[in-house]
């Protein structure tokens, strides 16, 4: 039970702010500011603090472009290196035993996002489900997925895997800190949507992350997003050139120069990667052998992964919103082409799962799914084979979408999970219709996510996912199980992956 807003962590006394139906804790510090000499290295302990720390506002979002950092129509949030911070969502009723907690971590590519966001408040989960929602910052981009280590000297190393080390600090964090809130440190479930949801699977992957958490859900992960560790210096020596620098002169230029020079140095570079070589990002976990032994979809199928349960699932229109607002994918049938190795016979597998194809329409759900879909289902087809695995997709997409044509796209099914149907956003997201169905697929996503947090299992309606049967729950309106959803489909991604950087 929480009885006060002021709550004694090991690092120090922090107030937050009572509301009518929650407590509030807001930018935490998990990690030591990784400023000066802390630039580029793996996070470092808390400096404790003596009397109170007001805890009740945002402060920085992880190094980013500022557009990344929008809180609002005409609202940013400051970014800055000093971003190791977490939030914690509490009911504001007392409880007679430890709560469930759930850690969500944002998505934007790891290179955008913020966990101020209004949508990740976590409020109504808290709420519904009378559960502790932890929310984080990482670092990002060029602070948190370049791996600098081959610029390190003896005396000023650089780490590797800089924001999934991050994570795994945060999660530390809720296991030292949490029942304080009133959470229980032994039924932790971790949560990510897109770029969130691949770090989700990071961690499984991570073999430091042991028992940090017991359970896991990914919505909508670009499952196989993992560079060895040669593709990252490659990668890293093109961000050195474009800073301005040389080898020999890199350990200095990146200790010295400003956070946003790195920061544009390192996103030109990563545009270059992209126009260059469809289907390929440099910008994620590094197997480095040693913090991270094997990629996630890798270390998954062999079973060194963490067998706790695992929800996955992706969205029917995924590619939909890259192809009209960010266009990164390759939703178009020449640069899935490329992805594709220029490979003619994957390509007439897939336009043969893809009527229309290579029509744009189609390219663009092609795209979608060789992205998010195809690795997902490797990761249902390994993980299932050591651990109880639920497989979705999201099919529900009200009118105002349909007539956009961006249908069930990528991000949507936030909405539901975290209950803002009666937001501004969520009302903007009915305008036409479909008002019923959201609240009936609100209902599904947190009832199954709850229940799944609080048990290790989703409703008894929702079977397990195995590969005799790949039962898949379809979450539209109405909700229903399916098997072996889009088979041609399946079988036409067979022995697909991202191609190699170079």
């Amino acid at each position: 039970m929480v009885a006060t807003t002021d709550i004694a962590t090991a690092d120090g006394v922090v107030r937050g702010r009572r509301g009518r139906r929650v407590l509030r804790w807001r930018s935490i510090p998990y990690a030591a500011p990784p400023i000066g000499d802390l630039r580029f290295r793996a996070p470092q302990p808390v400096r404790p603090w003596s009397g109170v720390r007001t805890a009740t506002e945002f402060t920085s979002a992880a190094m980013q472009h500022r557009s990344g950092a929008r809180i609002g129509p005409r609202a940013y949030q400051p970014t800055s290196e000093d971003a190791l911070t977490l939030n914690v969502t509490a009911p504001a009723t007392a409880a007679a035993n430890p709560r469930p907690v759930l850690v969500f971590i944002h998505g934007g590519g790891y290179l955008i996002g913020t966990s101020a966001l209004g949508l990740y408040s976590g409020a109504r989960l808290a709420v519904r489900g009378d559960v502790v929602v932890v929310s984080l910052n990482y670092r990002l981009g060029a602070f948190g997925y370049v791996d600098f280590s081959e610029f390190g000297t003896a005396e000023h190393p650089f780490d590797s895997n800089l924001g999934l080390r991050d994570q795994l600090a945060a999660l530390e964090w809720v296991r030292t800190n949490i029942a304080a809130f009133g959470g229980d440190p032994d039924n932790v479930t971790i949560f990510g949507e897109s770029a969130g949801a691949h770090a989700v699977l990071g961690l499984l992957a991570t073999p430091a992350a042991k028992g940090l958490f017991h359970r896991a859900i990914s919505q909508s992960p670009p499952a196989d997003w993992a560079i060895s560790a040669e593709e990252a210096r490659g990668f890293a020596r093109r961000c050195v050139a474009a800073l301005g620098a040389t080898p020999d002169t890199a350990h200095d230029a990146l200790r010295t120069a400003g956070a946003n020079d790195i920061r544009r140095a390192v996103d030109r570079t990563i545009g270059q990667v992209v126009r260059e070589q469809p289907g390929a990002f440099p910008v994620c976990p590094v197997v480095d052998g040693d913090f991270l032994p094997l990629s996630p979809v890798d270390a998954i199928a062999e079973g060194s992964a963490h067998r706790v349960p695992l929800i996955i699932g992706t969205n029917r229109d995924e590619g939909t919103l890259f192809a009209r607002f960010a266009d990164e994918l390759p939703t178009t049938a020449d640069r899935l082409r490329s992805a594709l190795g220029n490979s003619t016979e994957a390509e007439s597998r897939i336009a043969a799962a893809y009527p229309g194809y290579p029509q744009p329409k189609a390219a663009v759900r092609a795209g979608g799914d060789y992205t998010f879909w195809r690795p997902s289902v490797a990761v249902m087809e390994g993980h299932s084979r050591h651990a109880p695995t639920y497989a979705y997709r999201y099919d529900f997409a009200p009118r105002a979408l349909q007539l956009a044509g961006l249908g069930a796209t990528h991000a949507t099914d936030l909405i539901p999970v975290f209950g803002i149907g009666d937001s501004p956003v969520g009302r903007a997201f009915t305008a036409a219709g479909g008002r019923r169905g959201l609240r009936a697929v609100t209902d599904q996503f947190q009832d199954n996510w709850l229940a799944f947090a609080r048990t290790g299992a989703p409703l008894p309606s929702w079977p397990a996912y195995t590969e005799a049967r790949r039962s898949t729950l379809i979450i539209d309106y109405p909700t229903r199980v399916e098997h072996d959803p889009d088979r041609a489909k399946r079988l036409a991604w067979q022995g697909v992956r991202v191609p190699t950087l170079t």
